[in-house]
This record gives C-alpha cells, sequence and structure tokens, in this order.
C-alpha cells in the first residue's frame, strides 16, 4: 500500500560512515524534523493528497497524545465493500498473476528485473528470483487474488504489479490479523499515468473482502507517517568487486590490498554444534522464534507452518542454521539470511551483486556477535558479495563490532489503518519485510 514502484531501493554503502559516530537519534525529534522534510519537498504533493485520503497516520497529528492507538477506521460489513474492481485507464485491464504457472511467473520476473528499484544512482536494481517471488508470494493461507497485475488490453503485456500475502501481527499485546503488501511495480514508460493509487486502492479492496482491514509496508520514500524508521547496513564480503562496480568506495587511507584484509574472515565456523535447519526442527525454532519476538512492539505471530515455509532452507532463497547443543541436543540458537541480488547496471565486468540479507535470528546461549560472524562466514563461503542487515531488533549490538559500514537510505515502516501514538525505535521491531 505505498505509493512507490518499490518498497525500498538497493542501498550502496555510505563511503563517510567511518569518519562520524552514529548516535542513535531522538526518535520524537526525528519523527518531527521527516514532517518538516515532507511538507518542504515539493515533489511529494501528489503523494500527499493520496495519502490523505487514507486511513493511515497523518503528518498534522504528530505529537497529539490525544489519539487512541489501534485501528484508525472500523470494519464495514463486507456487504459494503466495493464489489467491483476499481476503474483502469482504458488501455489497461486487470489480472490475476498465478506464480504456479512458469510463463506467468518469468512474465513477473521480467516485469520486476527491468523496471523495479534502482539506486539514486542508477547502478544496481534488486533482482528477485523466480524462486524467491514464489516462496515471498506462498505462505501458508495465501490468497492468489492478491496477486495482481495490469496488462495492455491489446498486447496481454504484463505492465504493473503488486501484491499482498496474510500475515498475524502482534502489536504490544493484541494479535491483528493483517497484509503485507510488497511488490508494487510499474512499467518505467508508464510512471506518469498514476496508476500506483488505483493499484493500492484495488490490492486493499481485495484484501477488505477477506475480512482484513490492517496492512504493513515498507517504502525507500517518506509517506504519511513511518511508525520506523530503519537504516540499512553492509557487511563487505568481496571488497575488490564492490569497490569495482561502485558499491563502496576506498577511504583516503586505505589500499585495495588493506581493505582485503581488513574484511577477511576466518575459514571455518567457530559454534560447537552449528549445523544446516532440518524439518524436524521446525517446532523448536517456532518456540525460540516466538518467545524472542514477544519483546518486540510491533512482530510478527508465527505457527509452525509459517515457519517452515519462512526459514525452511531453500538454495539461493532462504538460509537458515540451527545451534545443536552437543550435549542435550536442544535446539538453542539461530540464524538465518535470504538471498536478494541486485543487478549491476553498465559495468562491463559483472552483471550481478549478489547479496545476503539478515532475516531471523535468535540467540539463548550462543552471544550474538558469534552467530552473526559465523553467519558472515557462512555466506562468505557461498561467495555472497556483501552481507546486509537493518538495525532493527537486537541488530545494531553488532554492527560495528562486526565491520558493517552504514548505507546510504533509509527505509521506513508503515501500518495501514493502525495507529502507534509514538514512532518507534528499530529496536522495538521484530519484523523483516521482504
Amino acid at each position: 500500500m505505498a505509493d512507490k514502484e518499490s518498497p525500498s531501493e538497493p542501498n550502496k554503502e555510505n563511503p563517510d560512515h567511518d569518519s562520524v559516530e552514529n548516535p542513535l537519534p531522538d526518535y520524537k525529534t526525528t519523527l518531527e524534523y521527516l514532517v518538516q522534510k515532507f511538507q518542504d519537498t515539493s515533489t511529494s504533493n501528489k503523494q500527499h493528497k493520496f495519502w490523505e485520503t487514507q486511513p493511515v497516520g497523518q503528518f498534522k497529528d504528530v505529537g497529539d497524545s490525544s489519539l487512541p492507538e489501534g485501528p484508525i477506521e472500523l470494519p464495514k460489513p463486507l456487504s459494503e465493500v466495493k464489489q467491483e474492481p476499481y476503474n483502469l485507464p482504458n488501455l489497461y485491464e486487470w489480472t490475476v498473476c498465478d506464480m504456479d504457472s512458469d510463463e506467468i511467473c518469468n512474465e513477473v520476473y521480467v516485469l520486476l528485473t527491468n523496471n523495479y528499484v534502482e539506486d539514486d544512482d542508477n547502478l544496481f536494481r534488486f533482482n528477485y528470483s523466480k524462486e524467491f517471488l514464489r516462496w515471498a508470494l506462498h505462505p501458508p493461507a495465501y490468497y492468489q487474488s492478491w496477486h495482481i497485475g495490469v496488462r495492455v488490453k491489446s498486447s496481454k503485456k504484463l505492465v504493473a504489479f503488486i501484491t499482498g500475502i496474510p500475515v498475524k501481527m502482534r502489536v504490544r499485546d493484541e494479535i491483528v490479523k493483517m497484509a503485507e503488501v510488497n511488490f508494487l511495480c510499474v512499467h518505467k514508460k508508464l510512471r506518469s499515468k498514476r496508476l500506483a493509487p488505483v493499484m493500492i486502492k484495488e490490492v486493499t479492496r481485495r484484501i477488505h473482502l477477506e475480512n482484513i482491514w490492517q496492512a504493513a509496508y515498507t517504502a525507500g520514500v517518506l509517506l504519511p507517517t513511518p511508525v520506523i524508521t530503519c537504516q540499512y547496513w553492509h557487511r563487505t564480503l568481496n571488497p575488490k568487486k564492490l569497490i569495482d562496480v561502485g558499491f563502496s568506495r576506498l577511504g583516503d587511507r586505505m589500499t585495495m590490498s588493506r581493505a582485503i584484509k581488513l574484511y577477511k574472515l576466518p575459514s571455518s565456523t567457530s559454534t560447537p554444534g552449528l549445523r544446516k535447519m532440518e524439518l524436524c526442527d521446525v517446532p523448536a525454532v517456532t518456540r525460540l522464534l516466538k518467545n524472542y519476538l514477544s519483546q518486540f512492539v510491533v512482530a510478527p505471530d508465527f505457527d509452525d507452518n509459517e515457519v517452515e515455509h519462512w526459514l525452511l532452507p531453500q538454495e539461493n532463497v532462504v538460509d537458515s542454521y540451527v545451534v545443536d547443543s552437543q550435549d542435550t541436543h536442544e535446539i538453542t540458537d539461530f540464524i538465518s539470511f535470504y538471498t536478494l541480488p541486485s543487478s549491476i547496471l553498465n559495468n562491463q565486468n559483472h552483471s550481478i551483486l549478489k547479496a545476503a540479507y539478515s532475516f531471523y535470528n535468535v540467540s539463548t546461549r550462543v552471544p550474538l556477535l558469534q552467530l552473526m560472524n559465523d553467519a558472515l562466514i557462512i555466506a562468505k563461503q557461498k561467495d555472497y558479495d556483501v552481507f546486509n542487515a537493518l538495525d532493527v531488533m537486537e541488530n545494531e549490538s553488532f554492527l560495528k563490532e562486526l565491520k558493517f559500514g552504514q548505507g546510504d537510505g533509509q527505509l521506513y515502516y508503515y501500518l495501514y489503518n493502525y495507529r502507534l501514538r509514538n514512532a518507534l525505535k528499530p529496536s522495538e521491531l521484530g519484523l523483516v519485510l521482504l
């Protein structure tokens, strides 16, 4: 439900991250700064008008402690939900994208690969694999009707896409049925057609038809009103390649040989009992994850089926490792990361940047710092170029120690039709959206 052709943009490493300390900001001040920044941006007028019509936190309400937390609008009777799709411009028509179809999955893949998010310098563009897209869009109890495409009537060419998946989200002590909305993409040649707001309204309508009234989404742009503002951090695994393609650059006092030495990792992991997650581990991982996520203000409420889907390893999609106690054979800790490459644009030597993204990690017996260092070693062994992590959950505790560098962009988390009285710190969020 984000008025943007992407949830976030591929980040690059900020070359100046080592030159300044990055203390945690005051989040109330930060949100007030964001409000001012949004209001001062002349290009935001169209977005502003659209989002003022939606049940989301409005910038004018920031700081108003009299507004209650919870749903902004109450559910309607399903009979009052619009039964017919919203009207598209005459040349276009709605379609449901069956991702089990190789042909349709390939159409979606081609649309996203050529038109999805790029960084500001047009060096990188997300390159979700077909296997990743099926994984991301086929969780337990998914609705195929929420995988929405727009085609040109005459040629049947797929030119736009938006999706939703169902999730049980805990907000403080309440479990709320929500949708996660993602993959909003409009063909580059059609960006002036204002298709995105119609697509957002259409996916919202279909979500409402299933009696679900709240949603979570992310964007790399500022909209009314983020509940959390997060930062990507990047851990270099292949310094020569990252510098060659413009993802990183050598600092003033850094040579290539020194960079290679700085980011060198051990050849093997250090945690006894660390092994790849298996199907039999699902109940134990579910217990660990539910207990861990209970400490955060906003977090998904996973059951065994969802843990099996999201965390059981799939080659080049998601990797998960458990710590199996050698004494008791109890599963005590686990780590996971997913694979999201980026296409490297306009580079003669390299076409793909292989990136791992930190997913869900639980430390009970082994220090998180040690677990994440092992995750870096595993990713390096699997030929990843960079390991990315948001500063959510307890991630901040290991970022600087493990030589992550701060990225050059922010990721904003939003809730649709659900108000939080105050913006949260990233460390209060237990949610990773793909």
